[in-house]
């Protein structure tokens, strides 16, 4: 496979270093790999590579040791990233624990939680699922009603969850639920809690919903009366969605925001320098790359220093999600099918159908807008 990289130095002393090593291993580990599986990115699920990223220290490299984290930077484990993304590596099985919710159970979870999840995230055994989008609610979430009710020892669960990306493969799910009625129809934000759900209670049933290629990634989730200790409660009672809000910037402005596609263009640029129209469009593809790279890595910084970049993520997001569906398109104009070989034409058919799918997934681009305008007060 070419090897494609970005103009711009990294911050990071270490970077270089970090680099040559992960390269090494990913040259060795995608050996193998046929093109679907970069063309998947970071939707592709893979236990066993997980467990070898952690063996090498790649997940919760920002944690604890105590915990068995690294304790490196911010833009150390942006490198990683990066790497993994540029070569669509499957990191699906640790990528949500690693990306988001670790972080929320170091943040706000109790000790208990943090030593019974935090290493086995860090050691690529532990996969996560998101719990927040539901039937009839749209992009509107603050409307859902998976409605958790307190029992003795915990609470009792009953409702819906939908698009669950993986779910049927994954361990645990950190779900949004609501634990109170909302105060009046203007205030639906009150009285949600966030908990630790386990996929394998009982009464918990999982259905995969088959997407336009044919892949069941998505998933259903029913509730039916599924118990849910207290001791699984995440943060405050009644403080979910300001902690869901704030969990949403760590998956909004990461690199795969915007470099979902890029194996595509690395597979297919060497047919590519045949294609007179190819220099000056890939050129323009590479400086909307350039731009949104240091955006994104800006983001990282504010990150690094405790800050919660709801605004910039939204923003990197946004215009990530133009550039991941452009490329595609861009490609298809460029390539002529009788000369470029089948796994670039298998790839390029793949993503221009799941491409349609970035501005969906963490926030459809309405929602993003309207974040971007209220905090810039022009709503």
């Amino acid at each position: 496979m070419p090897s494609l990289q970005f103009p711009l130095r990294d911050t990071p002393a270490e970077a270089p270093a970090l680099r040559a090593e992960l390269r090494a291993f990913l040259a060795e580990a995608g050996r193998d790999w046929p093109p679907m599986v970069p063309a998947y990115s970071w939707m592709g699920f893979d236990r066993e590579f997980s467990r070898e990223v952690g063996k090498r220290g790649w997940i919760g490299m920002t944690w604890p040791m105590a915990y068995g984290g690294g304790e490196r930077t911010a833009l150390e484990r942006y490198v990683v990233l990066e790497e993994m993304l540029a070569v669509g590596a499957p990191v699906g099985a640790h990528w949500i624990g690693d990306r988001q919710s670790g972080p929320l159970i170091l943040r706000l979870g109790t000790e208990e939680q943090r030593r019974e999840f935090l290493p086995r995230i860090i050691r690529g055994e532990m996969a996560f699922a998101i719990g927040l989008s539901e039937p009839d609610s749209g992009s509107d979430l603050a409307s859902l009603r998976t409605k958790a009710e307190k029992v003795p020892g915990g609470w009792k669960v009953n409702g819906r969850k939908v698009w669950t990306s993986s779910a049927h493969r994954c361990d645990f799910m950190i779900a949004l639920l609501r634990t109170a009625p909302a105060p009046d129809p203007k205030a639906k934000h009150q009285g949600l809690s966030q908990f630790l759900v386990d996929l394998r209670s009982s009464g918990l049933t999982i259905r995969p919903i088959l997407d336009l290629v044919g892949q069941d990634g998505f998933n259903e989730i029913t509730f039916d009366d599924v118990f849910v200790p207290d001791s699984m409660l995440v943060g405050q009672e009644g403080n979910g969605w300001e902690q869901a809000t704030a969990e949403l910037a760590f998956e909004r402005a990461g690199p795969e925001r915007y470099l979902s596609s890029l194996p595509l263009l690395t597979e297919a640029l060497d047919d590519l320098r045949a294609e007179p129209a190819a220099p000056e469009a890939v050129g323009r593809l590479l400086a909307r790359a350039a731009t949104l790279r240091q955006m994104s890595l800006s983001v990282a910084g504010m990150l690094q220093e405790g800050h919660t970049p709801a605004r910039e993520a939204a923003l990197v997001k946004d215009a990530g999600n133009d550039f991941e569906q452009a490329l595609p398109e861009t490609i298809r104009r460029l390539v002529d099918p009788a000369r470029t070989p089948p796994q670039v034409i298998e790839m390029l058919g793949l993503m221009t159908m799941v491409a349609r799918s970035y501005s969906l997934r963490g926030g459809t681009r309405e929602i993003l807008r309207g974040i971007i305008a209220r905090q810039l007060g022009l709503r």
